[in-house]
């Protein structure tokens, strides 16, 4: 077998595979690699710790987009899922924009196949199509405003009531816009296998076990947890508010990773992860896929400059703009 390309072993595997000799500094490494290639790593609070801690900016899906509009590097080195870094790509056609891993997704960008949405988006065509940024590319690009959990609630507010609105691709966050803003809405009906799978039944448990507790939820958590929840906010929301708060003790409803930059923020107070329906190496609630991000993927993509994210330029322009319309809000 011949050695392989590095295109080679991003088409088969998504990441470059070459292996760093054991005992290296991996960390060191990167940090010359950002110097020498001017480059910026941007990581969503759900990675590993250690990407965290290395990244030059952490954030939620909305402050990620914010942040990388300004952006002054040659290369984004996007520490997260694959519509996270195209997202960045659209925003900035003009920048390197690499991923560690491309079979990084999402489950919910997944539960709205492109040809599928386009035939329910046929269905409505007087509605105002407003998509979560979970969502590939094309659906970015057959939408007309996209949303964020951070600022779902101010997009739905800002179109005319007398107008339909469709909303996709996640249905819990959709069922509770639509109960804040008391606007009906076509809702897409996907969901985040993350925020589904946190049990509620142990939650109940977990409370019962520390009464002193806040329950605090992310908007894509199913309703009969949003119900009990004493906040409902986006990631970043949800680290202001433990942060903030007087209260010194939260049970957190949303993907663990969040835990490292929530006790970085608040060191004093006592948080707990919900627990999930089965058992993982933490028995909380953690996403495959952004856990697929490494050191040593991140250095070879940073060193190897693959794989890289493109857009097709016929989905480029009505992405953007779709981009453009939330960020403008």
């Amino acid at each position: 077998m011949h050695n392989m390309t590095i295109q080679e072993e991003v088409q088969q595997f998504g990441y470059v595979t070459k292996s760093l000799p054991a005992g290296i500094d991996v960390k060191g490494k990167i940090f010359r690699l950002k110097q020498e290639k001017n480059a910026v790593i941007l990581a969503h609070y759900y990675v590993a710790d250690e990407i965290q801690a290395i990244a030059d900016f952490v954030g939620d899906s909305f402050a990620l987009a914010q942040y990388s509009q300004k952006v002054n590097a040659d290369m984004i080195v996007f520490c997260g899922v694959h519509f996270m870094a195209e997202t960045a790509k659209i925003l900035n056609p003009r920048i390197k924009v690499v991923l560690p891993d491309l079979h990084a997704g999402c489950s919910l960008a997944d539960a709205a196949p492109e040809e599928e949405f386009r035939v329910f988006k046929a269905q409505h065509p007087e509605a105002v199509v407003v998509s979560y940024i979970n969502c590939t590319a094309a659906v970015k690009a057959m939408s007309d405003y996209i949303c964020t959990s951070s600022n779902a609630v101010s997009v739905v507010k800002s179109i005319p009531g007398d107008k339909e609105i469709i909303f996709a691709p996640d249905g819990n966050l959709g069922r509770y816009v639509s109960k804040v803003t008391g606007r009906k809405m076509h809702i897409w009906d996907g969901a985040c296998i993350v925020h589904v799978n946190i049990s509620e039944a142990k939650l109940v448990q977990l409370m019962k076990s520390q009464p002193d507790a806040q329950l605090i939820a992310h908007p894509e958590c199913q309703s009969s947890i949003l119900d009990k929840a004493q906040f409902i906010g986006s990631t970043k929301a949800l680290i202001d508010y433990v942060q903030n708060s007087t209260h010194s003790t939260f049970i957190v409803a949303t993907e663990a990773g969040i835990l490292y930059k929530m006790r970085e923020a608040a060191p004093g107070k006592k948080i707990f992860p919900a627990p999930a329906m089965e058992n993982n190496t933490c028995a909380c609630a953690e996403c495959p896929y952004m856990k697929m991000n490494t050191l040593e993927k991140v250095y070879n993509a940073m060193h190897f400059e693959a794989p890289q994210i493109q857009i097709e330029p016929h989905i480029q322009e009505g992405a953007l703009k779709a981009l453009h319309n939330m960020l403008s809000i």
